[in-house]
């Protein structure tokens, strides 16, 4: 994401101002980036995983060209609000499967007659999600700065332009970050 292509910002701002062809020409030039933003993510999920990269791309745009109330500034905070959709998407998806694992309608079946399934990415998902809202209720500046780097893969150059902070700040408030949230995760 360091070699911004150029007129995203461009195209933004004539989004936000109301230019809907403007989105049509954005597409093109930020769907390699959101694309690479979701295989980042996919190859932490367990082999086999039922969302496809593609898939969760799709979604992410959804949402994102459904952001009516959004006042994008520029290129990282389009990408910035990217990453937390693609948190949000993943998140949901693992909730959703252990809630249909735990009996979410499906029929009734003995332990003896499926076989051995490893649910352990679905659970490490959850548990960072939930260690990244208690992050969130202590600091919320450093649980941004964790959602940025960790599911936006933004550097700590771009994080800082999108939180407006200075990037040795940034630097510091991740180590920080990654420390509570290991803790936070040993406890779970």
């Amino acid at each position: 994401m360091k070699d911004a292509p150029a007129g995203v910002t461009e195209l933004l701002a004539a989004w936000t101002a109301g230019d809907s062809s403007a989105l049509e020409k954005l597409l093109p030039l930020t769907e390699r980036e959101l694309h690479q933003i979701a295989h980042r993510h996919m190859r932490r999920e367990q082999p086999g995983h039922t969302l496809q990269t593609t898939a969760l791309v799709n979604e992410a745009y959804l949402r994102l060209v459904d952001q009516t109330r959004t006042q994008w500034r520029n290129r990282a905070h389009f990408f910035a609000v990217a990453a937390q959709l693609v948190r949000r998407i993943l998140v949901n998806y693992a909730r959703d499967r252990a809630a249909s694992k735990r009996g979410g309608g499906a029929q009734k079946l003995y332990l003896d007659d499926v076989p051995a399934l490893s649910d352990q990415r679905p659970k490490e998902l959850l548990a960072l999600d939930d260690a990244l809202e208690t992050l969130a209720r202590v600091d919320s500046r450093k649980s941004r700065i964790v959602e940025l780097r960790y599911f936006g893969g933004l550097g700590v150059e771009e994080v800082a332009e999108v939180l407006g902070l200075h990037p040795d700040t940034v630097t510091r408030e991740w180590a920080r970050a990654k420390a509570f949230l290991r803790r936070e995760l040993m406890r779970s």
